[in-house]
């Protein structure tokens, strides 16, 4: 994949957009959501990662991303989050819920744990890399 670091300029998005990339096998417009902590099901991790979420999708959608990478400009998108352990069952209700809203916008989220080199998309169930 071609990564490109990056944080959103705008000042009221909540969070930052950790990495922009580009992933020549898919041909998708990928960004990047680091979770390095450990899930903890605390409404406040929860609403933080839904805030989180939203943020992503507004770049995706509201043209910020198409303005400052226009190279991505009309490519198909990816969230991935990236996360150290697999995420208890509350958050990955929440991110059942979040994926079923992206696939409305025809954005995909996929979740790879680091540790243990499991990727899972809500399309695909889990499976090792």
């Amino acid at each position: 994949m071609d990564i490109e670091p990056e944080v959103s300029n705008s000042k009221d998005r909540t969070g930052v957009i950790d990495v922009i990339a580009h992933d020549p096998k898919t041909g998708e417009a990928v960004l990047v959501m680091n979770e390095p902590n450990e899930w903890d099901s605390s409404d406040e991790q929860l609403l933080l990662l839904q805030e989180r979420f939203n943020a992503y999708v507004s770049f995706l959608l509201d043209g910020e991303m198409a303005s400052g990478h226009p190279e991505l400009a009309g490519k198909p998108a990816r969230i991935e989050v990236r996360c150290t352990q697999m995420p208890d069952s509350r958050a990955l209700e929440l991110l059942g819920l979040i994926h079923d809203q992206l696939a409305f916008q025809d954005i995909k989220m996929e979740v790879v744990i680091r540790n243990d080199e499991v990727r899972m998309s809500n399309d695909e169930g889990m499976t090792k890399e």
